[in-house]
């Protein structure tokens, strides 16, 4: 005999029932997925500073964007690229510039108005920065789920390269 026999609807009915209320309890009790660092967007210092001269040696571009440098004798330059308006916010950087290598770029500006943008970029500007530094150039990877800062960082910090040669 099968539990499930035509002549005990109700029999059906109930464990039907059963398994549908069993099934949403499951689903409601799973807890969803959360960045661990969302609280502290603070990038972790960049394992590729080998600058010898502090890093503040040189003066950034202002607000604008123009992308201000200094010759100081070390060859060190600090400089600020574009601010770049995204379609979640305007993206900036600022890059220092050793002997003509990058060894330290910093975002200064990026989207983190709600808890959605911090969660992104908690993990998208640290990944951008090492990419920056690992290319020595503006030629870098976008980062998944983070296409709008991805792109706005690359055209600041290209920015910023361009007034160092420029």
């Amino acid at each position: 005999m099968h539990t499930l026999r035509k002549n005990r609807p109700l029999r059906r009915i109930v464990l039907a029932s059963a398994a549908t209320v069993s099934g949403m309890v499951l689903l409601l009790s799973l807890k969803p997925h959360t960045t661990p660092a969302v609280a502290g967007l603070t990038p972790s210092p960049a394992p590729f500073s080998s600058s010898s001269a502090p890093a503040t040696a040189g003066t950034s571009g202002g607000a604008t964007g123009s992308g201000g440098s200094s010759g100081s004798t070390s060859g060190t330059r600090t400089l600020t690229g574009d601010s770049v308006q995204t379609r979640y916010g305007p993206v900036q950087v600022r890059v220092t510039l050793a002997d003509g290598k990058i060894t330290d770029v910093t975002a200064v500006e990026y989207p983190q108005e709600n808890p959605r943008d911090q969660q992104i970029n908690s993990y998208a500007v640290p990944e951008l920065t090492r990419e920056a530094l690992t290319a020595q150039s503006a030629a870098i990877d976008t980062v998944s789920g983070a296409t709008y800062t991805s792109d706005g960082y690359r055209r600041s910090l290209q920015s910023a390269l361009d007034s160092a040669s420029g």
